[in-house]
């Protein structure tokens, strides 16, 4: 079943592979048997379907979760139920990409106003004023 993020955006099935290892934690006799971890891998830097800039916002974003392959890993160990685990991971997966598409804000550089630097140095020469009259009085 397709992952879909946007309008625009889906992610097929075969771009993304999952991989399911046992996990760490509480889980009894059960732990050491059952494969409940999942280690969802989607290749970012391969699909067809992300624009090169959300790529490049993904690729940012995702930080240490970014492969030297161009790849995203998200590892989820959190419940005992291996499918709650996969849909985890794959609602992990899709906020990232949605995050990825979202366009950051230019910042414009400002410049204080004459009447805001102004205040400000009368401030402080107020304030240096006040600890220039203390000390010791002769």
């Amino acid at each position: 079943m397709p992952l879909i993020i946007t309008d625009q955006i889906t992610i097929e099935d075969w771009e993304m592979t999952e991989h399911f290892v046992r996990a760490s934690g509480p889980g009894g006799q059960n732990v050491n048997k059952v494969s409940t971890a999942v280690e969802l891998r989607f290749e970012a830097e391969r699909s067809p379907n992300l624009p090169e800039a959300v790529k490049r916002r993904l690729r940012r974003l995702a930080g240490s979760r970014w492969t030297k392959d161009g790849a995203v890993v998200i590892f989820v160990q959190e419940t005992r139920a291996q499918s709650r685990n996969r849909e985890i991971a794959r609602t992990r997966l899709a906020d990232l990409v949605r995050k990825a598409t979202v366009v950051p804000k230019r910042r414009r550089p400002t410049k204080p106003t004459r009447g805001s630097v102004e205040r400000r140095l009368k401030a402080k020469k107020v304030r240096g004023e006040i600890k220039a009259k203390r000390g010791r009085v002769d």
